[in-house]
This record gives structure tokens, sequence and C-alpha cells, in this order.
């Protein structure tokens, strides 16, 4: 127990650091979407970025977890054909990522937060696997949803790849499709309590410490 308070405590205190820096202007923002052919946000406080971290039970039940964040959903991102089904993705050529829908208030929570957790979560270095799966399906992937997203995850990115001896395999690209995966999958580990997990449990913990204290303070 007291090893996993230390590790939520030195997590925790890490990520804090890089959790306070200001986005840019929401109007460059609007008309470099329009450009990209990205959503253009509207009056919704709420914004939306994919993680891809191999298997979607874990990264689901990981990102909900975090204070700020309103919603999670698990799917397949970026593939080729239309409404795969879990078998298809598993055993068919589609292209697709297991991947998970994170919707999330900008005023409660910092995209970079949320960058910084998912690197906890997988090895960025490792192609097509991750923990005890493999397959172009479990590749690590950031999609994101609107253009003031990427410069925030090219700089997390680059700070990744300065701490590896290996390159990064993690591919950053807009979101081109996206398909919910079938209800069972969805909280599945909130529903299945010890089922399959690749991601090492005690950093649920962390997820849920890594911002209480700030959204705590604003309150």
């Amino acid at each position: 127990m007291n090893t996993v308070k230390i590790l939520v405590a030195t997590v925790v205190a890490m990520l804090s650091l890089g959790a306070c820096r200001n986005n840019p202007g929401e109007q460059a923002a609007t008309l470099q979407n329009r450009e990209a052919g990205l959503p253009v946000n509207s009056s919704d406080s709420t914004k939306v970025i994919y993680f891809a971290g191999g298997c979607f039970w874990g990264t689901e039940h990981f990102f909900k977890q975090v204070d700020g964040v309103l919603s999670t959903e698990a799917g397949f991102a970026n593939g080729r054909t239309e409404n795969p089904t879990y078998r298809d993705v598993i055993y068919r050529d589609t292209g697709f990522a297991e991947t998970v829908k994170v919707t999330y208030d900008p005023d409660q929570v910092d995209l970079t937060l949320l960058l910084d957790l998912y690197f906890l979560t997988i090895d960025p270095t490792s192609v097509n696997k991750q923990g005890n799966d493999r397959g172009d399906q479990y590749r690590t992937g950031i999609y994101y949803t609107s253009t003031e997203q990427l410069p925030l995850i090219n700089e997390r990115v680059a700070v990744e790849a300065s701490r590896q001896t290996k390159p990064i395999a993690v591919e950053v690209s807009t979101l081109k499709n996206y398909f919910k995966a079938e209800d069972y999958h969805q909280d599945y580990l909130e529903n299945n309590p010890g089922g399959y997990c690749h991601i090492n449990p005690d950093l649920f913990e962390v997820a849920k410490a890594a911002n209480r204290k700030s959204n705590q303070q604003k309150k």
C-alpha cells in the first residue's frame, strides 16, 4: 500500500508541473480547423481526443478515472472499411486500431495532462504490440479533432522521444474515421472486475489523483 501511495504522489507531482499551459487562441484554431476539414468548435465547452494504446479495455478504464474527463468510449479508429465488428478488426485486415474516445472539459483538465497520463500507460517504442497483445490493431496513436491540439501533441511526443533510445512508434494523425465498438466492450473492466488489462492497476490510482487537487482548488 505504501508503494502505491508513493507512486501516486510522485507521478501526480510530475504531471502537475506540465498541466498549466495555455492553449492557442480559439479564433486561429477555428480558422485552421476549417482549412484542414476538421470539426469547428462551437460554444460547446467540451473537446474530444482519441487515444490508441493497446487493448482498449484498460485504456478506457484508465481515462475514465481522470477528473475533468466527461466520458469515454471504446471503438475503432483510422481504418479502411465501414462499420467494422470486433471480429473484423481482430481477424481481418481492416487497418483499424483499438481506440478510446475521450471527451473532456478543457476548463477542468488540460490536454497536456491527458497526454502525460497516456504515455504512462504505453511502451511508446513498441510497434504493433502492447502487453500481451500483438497486431496492428494494438498500435499506439493519438488522433486529434482540432488543429489547436496538434502543437501540444507534437511537443509532448518530442519530449517523449528525447527520453527514449529507440524511435517513437506512436502515430499522430487527424481522426479519419471512428466506429463505436460493441456494447460488451464499453466499461468492460467496470463490468468485469479482474478482467484482462495490460495497464498496471496502480496507474488507475494515479489517474484518479492526477487532476483532483487542481480542480478542488478551483472550487
